[in-house]
Parts: structure tokens; sequence; C-alpha cells
């Protein structure tokens, strides 16, 4: 297999030598970005854009990892899963925000993010005195996947800005735009960090094709997220107006089963392939091992969270299934994302990153603040007329914005958001007591509660990176 090596010196999160995943891409016919000779072509920058994709499945970002990463660390750190006693005690410390600088927790997500962004600033740095047709595309393409790390990165080590009042000028971290080794970068505020994830995005927006291959983004997926980020930065009409150039439908309500199987891409708008020769990660061993019958969980859906879904709502289906341990006479109310396609139980499924719904959910929560109650209800149920047989609706004041979260919530449950929803919104994390069982029984999480505005919302910097960084500063309480 191939190794890609780098030694990369960003220090406000990476250090030293790193590896990429040792994963062949028959795509990448050259070994390391440093080769002058490597971007020359049309062929080549595009096989450079798809090297800066592949940091994506790195274990710590969105490839699965038992020390946390993107699928799994926004609902572990939450309220959206309890600890399983039958399973390896992956993420336990996580889980129960005991972490300090020593641990250099979700250091994975760190060399992945960096690790992208290094890839995608090389082939930026390359593409100046390139007139490839698929220039634009490309550039636009790597702008937004380096937009997309810088902000997977900061929302976990910084504030997010309708936090608190102090969040813009609080500490965020170093937006790295040159593929230079050996800078020790400061970290810059989060409101500066912010400022430059939009340029990238509403730059990609601009650039970026309507369609691209399976795989890689397009302007509906580089739209959604931006509606995201300023969604998280309480810029109210501008979500909107970004979740407005979204065309793709949400999928209906017929096709949602089968989204998280594979069986079709409805309602998709960014997701990497998972199937090999190229990939064949089982990414859903994150939550559990095993089949239906012999089920050994990490962990399983939150008795609260369980019972939040309505009998007629299709996610319920979707989302979670009862499984069994029949060796030990246990049962589970298990995480079905994540668990295999059709008839499987390896967790090899396509990595879905970015889907249609979360436009109109944007939308529907930015319009709430705004005042305007019609639209907001409007937007947000062209979401639950997708999902219920019978959807409610007609909620007004605080009970629709309530409404509003509770969808949110049960849209992306197991999806890489619940943990900064609660952050954005100033609330505290509840776990509300139950154990690990289907019926609520068992052994609950070991802990219950993270107060809001609790320290443990901003991950701590590792005590490594700041040892060889002098511009580092670490997080306040660490």
């Amino acid at each position: 297999m191939k190794k890609i090596i780098y030694k990369i010196t960003i220090l406000a999160f990476i250090v030293g030598a790193f590896t990429s995943c040792d994963k062949e891409l028959d795509q990448i016919p050259f070994d390391s970005f440093g080769n002058e000779n490597a971007y020359v072509t049309a062929a080549d920058f595009d096989n450079a854009i798809r090297g800066v994709y592949e940091s994506l499945t790195n274990g710590g970002f969105y490839g699965g990892s038992d020390a946390g990463g993107m699928l799994d660390a926004p609902d572990v750190l939450s309220d959206n899963v309890t600890f399983a006693q039958k399973g390896r005690g992956s993420r336990r410390s996580l889980h129960n925000w005991q972490y300090g600088a020593a641990d250099g927790p979700m250091y994975g997500l760190y060399l992945g993010a960096y690790e992208l962004i290094y890839r995608a600033n090389l082939l930026l740095a390359n593409s100046e005195g390139f007139e490839g047709e698929n220039k634009e595309n490309v550039v636009a393409e790597a702008k937004a996947l380096r937009a997309l790390a810088h902000f997977n990165v900061v929302s976990f080590y910084g504030k997010i800005p309708t936090q608190s009042s102090d969040a813009n000028g609080s500490l965020g971290i170093a937006y790295v735009t040159v593929p230079d080794a050996d800078i020790e970068p400061a970290r810059e505020t989060v409101g500066a960090v912010y400022d430059q994830i939009v340029t990238d995005l509403t730059e990609a927006a601009a650039g970026i094709n309507e369609e691209n291959d399976p795989g890689r983004l397009n302007k509906d997926a580089v739209n959604t997220l931006l509606s995201r980020v300023y969604l998280y930065m309480g810029k109210w009409q501008s979500a909107i107006d970004a979740a407005n150039r979204v065309s793709t439908p949400v999928a209906p309500r017929s096709d949602v089963v089968g989204v998280w199987e594979d069986a079709n891409k409805s309602g998709l708008l960014f997701y990497i392939p998972n199937e090999l020769p190229i990939f064949g990660i089982s990414v859903g061993v994150v939550w559990s091992q095993g089949g239906l019958t012999n089920l050994i969980p990490e962990y399983v859906v939150s008795y609260g969270l369980y019972t939040k879904f309505a009998e007629d709502d299709i996610r319920k289906e979707a989302y979670t299934m009862q499984a069994a341990n029949n060796a030990d006479g246990l049962q589970f109310n298990a995480i079905k994302k994540l668990f295999g396609r059709t008839g499987q139980s390896n967790g090899q499924v396509d990595i879905k990153i970015l889907r249609a719904a979360e436009a109109h959910l944007n939308k529907a929560e930015a319009l709430y603040n705004l005042g305007q109650e019609g639209p907001a209800r409007t937007a947000l149920d062209v979401v639950r007329t997708k999902r219920y047989t019978t959807p409610p609706s007609g909620e007004t004041g605080t009970a629709l914005r309530d409404a509003i979260r509770l969808e949110r919530r049960l849209e992306f449950a197991f999806e890489y958001q619940r943990w900064f929803d609660l952050k954005r919104w100033g609330l505290p994390v509840d776990r509300e007591g139950f154990g690990d069982l289907a019926d609520g029984s068992g052994t609950p999480s070991d802990q219950q509660a993270l107060s809001a505005g609790n320290i443990k919302f901003q991950m701590p910097i590792a005590q490594s990176s700041m040892d060889v960084n002098p511009n580092l500063v670490q997080n306040p309480g660490y």
C-alpha cells in the first residue's frame, strides 16, 4: 500500500510527523504533494482534489474511531446515547467529560482536519499558474473542504458565536491558508475564524459546479454548509438566503429507510462512497458490533430520545432498531445508522455528510429568530410532512421554537450535530438517568449532567502541542 507521509508543524493542532490512512487510492498517481511535477495537467488537479477528499476518511475525522471523531463524538458528548455496559468501554472518558490537556482528546480530528487543510493549501498554491477547464471547480472544492475542516475543528475547540456574548472575541483556532510545514500559528479569535470560513464557502459556492461526481461537493452542498455556518454565527437572514439557494428536495418518507441502507441517495448532497477496493471502512463499529441477536453495543439510543420518536415517524425505523444479546438475555434500543447495507451488519455504509433536509431546518430556525413564525413553520413542515404519516403542525411562540429544536434533534440523531446544537443554544446536557436496556432500565451512563457554559464544552489543546509551539494559548480552565 502507498503511504503519504507528511511532517507538518501546524503547532496549534498538529505536531511532528503523521501518516494518512494507509488505503491505496487508485485515483492518486503520486506519492508526495511536495513533488513539483504533481500539478501540471487538468488530470493532476483532479487527482489532487481527490486526495483532499480522502483525508475526510481518517479515523478521527469521518472514518470512525474508538478515540472519537466527527461520526460519533457529537452524540457521545451529548444526550443522544447511553454508554452500554456490554461494549468495550470505548470513548468512556469522552462521554463522561473526563478529559484534560494531557489526554489530547479528539487528537485524531486535529490530524485528519489539518492533513486535509495542508493538501487543500498545496493544491490552491499550485493552481495560480494553471488554466485548465476544471480549474474553477477544483479550486472551489478545495476552498469548501478547507472551510469544512476548519469549521469542524473550531466547533469543538472554540466557542460558537451564539453560545455567549463574549464568544466572538474568545479563542478560536489557527486558520491556515499556506502549505508551510514550519509555521507556528497563534490562535485567532472565533469571530475571525468564522469570517474566513464564510469567505472560503462564499467563493466556493460561486465557482463550484451545480453537480459533481459522487463523493464530491456541489453547489447545493456548499450552500447548505454555508447556511449552517451563518446559523452558528447568528446571521439569520444570511442563513435563510443560503438555504434558499438549495434546490435538492428532501428525501420522501418512502425513501428514508433506504437512504441509510444505501439503497438510494434521496436527499443526499454530499457523501463519501465507502466501497472496496478504495475504502470499505466498517464505520458502524463506533456504535456496535455483531448482528440483531448477538449485538455488542458500544452505545445505545438514550431512552429519553427513543421515546421522542412518534410511532408514525419513519426515522424511528430508519435510525433505531430492536436488537439483543441472546447469550445474556439483554434487549437494546440499538443505533441503526451506520449498521450496514440491506441484509448486512458489518457497518460498511457510505459516509453521509450533508443532506437537503438541513437547509429547511436551518431556514426554519433562522426565520423563527427573526420573528417570522408562519414562514418558519412552513419551512419546518417541509421536513415534517416527509417524516410522519400524520405530521404535527400549528405551533406558535415558544412551542414552535421547541418543535424546531426537536425536529433537528430527531432528524440528525447520530449524525454529527447534537453537541454543537446544545452548545450554540447555551443549553446543558441532561441525560435523564435512564439505563442502557430497551425499557430504560439497566445501568445509566456514569455522568448525567453538564451545566450550560461549562468549560468542557470547549476541548483542551493537547499538551504535546503546547510544549512545542510558543504561540499557543490554552483554553481557559485547563
